[in-house]
């Protein structure tokens, strides 16, 4: 074969080969600097977020979906009715209830979507329909049966292991249950799976807030939010639940204004957000107008009377002198947390926690918090334990107990108040004026009940 000689000697082939290896390596490089990125975005993550800077997208308005939903719910409800043993029709429509959950709170849907996720494994079983058996899950979860979750998300993960999902509902579980080790595996099979979903980011965020690694938590959730804007399309209700955790996150900060500025964003979004409203009425109690703060309360209330949000509420109430109408808040606190307990234990914890923040039934309050630890043992529930047996003067376990909710190093100003006012209570001064400290300045407003009392008891 005849070749051209170059210049240099060298001939056109011998070139060919050269430029050839010389491809090879720059797409070599390429690929490891790809890999650097994936693994920065991966399993960097878990350390290294706050390097990062995130550009939020703008908040912008959404259309509601309500008529479409409520109009497929119909659809289903009469498909179903019509074949019961339709169990991808019942996936369907449990699907949708628990939509419609997520976004009015009105447990009713999750009364529904239990009933017809079970329908929906009674038609065809678990081992072929692991669809059914993660809406199971989820209902499980919503209803805090967590353990009822971990098994059958464990169960899911044997039937769909190289899938994402099945992951993040056991974590989910885990989680809430206070096997945070365990969580930890969980989460990063899933992020294994899928690095790079709304998800993945908020489980992230939220192990990072739990261990007080602040500054990551708050760049997961930017990073969901940022992935939440851009699908396609746009989820109008996990939009607004990002922002609302960026809120709850700054709140907890004592950045008040940030917090409030997360809070509007949501309600732009989605301007009947019950989480946002409650959260907005929170922030400007926080910063002094209360009237404002009645105004979102009130509007959150009537779209679901929470517990807790009821609780506040009466609090706005009693401290603007309103007396009889904070007398009412209270009951019906108490009314709709026992009209809900024939049904599971979603509003226990909350219960518990009322009473001891407004000094009633100590012991009832004790033995609620004590029964849920005994299943779930996540260190807000360490915390609901020890203030409760606080305040029923068991002062021993109310110390053991906090120092198991302070195990991860969670930075509320709740949990320091309550360990502060625990130490106090067990004559360790110093211990009590540190946690007293960190907790007002952390968030000098936490609590517009609770706050001036912290404050109080470090004067002294």
């Amino acid at each position: 074969m005849t070749t051209t000689q170059g210049i240099d000697g060298q001939d056109s082939t011998q070139r060919r080969k050269d430029a050839k290896a010389q491809g090879f390596v720059f797409a070599s490089l390429r690929l490891c600097a790809l890999a650097l990125t994936l693994m920065v975005q991966g399993c960097g993550a878990w350390r290294a977020a706050e390097s990062r800077k995130i550009v939020l997208p703008p908040a912008s308005p959404l259309p509601p979906d309500i008529e479409a939903s409520e109009g497929a719910i119909r659809f289903l409800e009469a498909r179903v009715k019509r074949d019961p043993d339709d169990f991808t029709a019942h996936n369907k429509l449990a699907g949708y209830y628990l939509q419609r959950l997520r976004e009015t709170g009105n447990l009713d849907y999750l009364n529904l979507a239990r009933r017809t996720a079970d329908a929906s494994l009674k038609a065809i079983p678990a081992e072929q329909n692991a669809g059914g058996l993660a809406l199971l899950a989820q209902t499980e979860f919503a209803a805090h049966n967590f353990v009822g979750a971990r098994d059958h998300a464990g169960q899911l993960v044997k039937l769909e292991p190289r899938k994402s999902y099945p992951y993040q509902l056991l974590g989910d579980a885990l989680l809430e249950l206070g096997a945070y080790d365990e969580a930890k595996r969980a989460f990063r099979e899933m992020e294994r799976r899928d690095a790079s979903s709304v998800g993945t980011w908020v489980r992230l965020g939220r192990l990072a807030m739990l261990e007080g690694r602040t500054e990551a938590s708050r760049k997961h959730f930017q990073d969901a939010l940022v992935l939440a804007a851009d699908a396609a399309p746009p989820s109008r209700e996990t939009l607004a639940w990002c922002r609302w955790q960026l809120g709850e996150l700054e709140f907890s900060l004592g950045a008040y204004e940030a917090a409030e500025g997360y809070y509007r964003e949501s309600l732009v979004t989605f301007p009947d957000y019950y989480r946002a409203l409650a959260g907005l009425g929170r922030v400007r109690a926080a910063r002094g107008a209360t009237e404002e703060a009645i105004t979102h309360y009130e509007r959150a209330v009537r779209i679901i009377p929470e517990p807790s949000f009821l609780a506040a509420l009466g609090d706005l109430y009693q401290i603007n002198g309103r007396k009889s109408d904070a007398e009412a808040q209270f009951a019906l606190v108490e009314q709709i947390a026992r009209l809900n307990a024939a049904g599971g234990s979603v509003y226990n914890r909350q219960l518990a926690l009322f009473y001891a923040d407004h000094d009633l039934k100590p012991e009832e309050g004790y033995q609620l918090a004590k029964r849920e630890y005994e299943a779930r043992r996540d260190v807000y529930g360490a915390d609901a334990l020890a203030w409760t047996a606080f305040k029923a003067g068991h002062i021993a376990e109310a110390r053991s107990a906090i120092k198991d909710a302070m195990r991860l190093g969670t930075e509320d100003a709740r949990l320091l108040y309550h360990a502060g006012m625990i130490s106090r209570a067990g004559a360790d001064r110093i211990a009590a004026r540190d946690y007293l400290e960190r907790a007002l300045k952390v968030s000098p407003q936490f609590d517009p009940r609770q706050a001036p009392i912290a404050a109080k008891a470090l004067s002294e």
